[in-house]
């Protein structure tokens, strides 16, 4: 990192010139940050008191719930103080840090989600097998590789990103510090391909995670086509589809912000494509993956009534 040693902050880009409109960006991320923190708050709370939700599927969600939390909480709070205070500027460290944990828990959701994938498919596929291809000790495993593996990719890639040097300013076209708007910034050609290496290898793998995911959905559809009763198979494709179409939003929109070439990029366009694949999965995620789940629902129903009736 000494080779960007000259660069002390780095300007985030702002929402807004007028004082008004700032403002109002920081109420709706407010609105949107509440939401996020309240949603995946109340799975974590849910699915840690409550004895009957200590399954498979409940222990992956609230790992999910944990992962979307840290991540979105990485993005908007910077945001929010930047718009509500009326400045740009993000110091080096603090920019460092939100490369790590950003691309640490937005790879381990993605890595978590194909776990959830496979759980389903195990479960509707392969009932009589659920108990032993996920009991608890393969369960902890799964959750600690995706974690890990989270881990690993984030570590690597801030090591590599910031050991290029800077030499084109330090404004980035983004609302946080995201790696192409940094790249962007990079006065040597080889650091430069050697982390637009690491970025596709990278896509690559994410691609054959989305396509093992598309696979084990495939499967549940065809098992669940098999299901005689219309309400079962109404009942399991809405719990399947809102899922599938969440991923794909995620991914593609991921994919497309860090693999796009220069010539199509604009201020704009990576401003939305970064809000979809940053912001607005960590909110929804609560309501497609939980709420209409009824075991969870009736959980929060029980927590919401003992916080009211026994504050103490």
């Amino acid at each position: 990192m000494s080779n960007s040693s000259s660069i002390t902050h780095f300007l985030l880009l702002a929402f807004a010139d007028t004082r008004e409109l700032q403002l109002l960006h920081f109420c709706l991320f407010l609105g949107i940050y509440l939401a996020a923190l309240l949603g995946n708050g109340l799975i974590i709370t849910a699915v840690a008191c409550d004895h009957r939700l200590h399954t498979p599927m409940y222990f992956f969600l609230l790992n999910l719930a944990l992962l979307d939390l840290g991540c979105i909480s990485t993005t908007l709070p910077k945001a929010m103080a930047n718009s509500l205070w009326d400045t740009r500027a993000s110091s080096f460290s603090g920019c460092v840090s939100q490369v790590f944990f950003f691309a640490f828990l937005i790879s381990a959701d993605f890595c978590l989600l194909t776990v959830m994938a496979y759980d389903r498919y195990v479960a509707i596929c392969k009932p009589l097998h659920y108990g032993s291809l996920l009991g608890s000790r393969a369960c902890v495993h799964m959750a600690a590789a995706a974690w890990g593996s989270g881990f690993l990719y984030a570590l690597l890639h801030t090591a590599n990103t910031f050991s290029i040097p800077l030499c084109q300013g330090n404004g980035l076209d983004q609302f946080f510090c995201e790696i192409p708007q940094i790249l962007k910034l990079s006065c040597s050609d080889s650091d430069y391909l050697r982390e637009v290496g690491l970025i596709v290898f990278g896509a690559f793998f994410s691609f054959a995670c989305f396509v093992f995911i598309v696979v084990s959905y495939v499967q549940i559809f065809r098992a669940v086509l098999s299901i005689p009763s219309g309400e079962g198979r109404h009942k399991t494709f809405s719990t399947c589809l809102s899922p599938l179409a969440v991923v794909s939003l995620f991914i593609s929109f991921g994919m497309f912000a860090y693999l796009k070439p220069t010539s199509i990029s604009s201020t704009d366009l990576d401003l939305v494509v970064s809000i979809l694949y940053s912001v607005v999965p960590p909110a929804v995620n609560p309501l497609i993956y939980s709420m209409r789940k009824q075991e969870l629902r009736d959980a929060l129903r029980k927590l919401l009534q003992y916080t009211v009736f026994h504050p103490q």
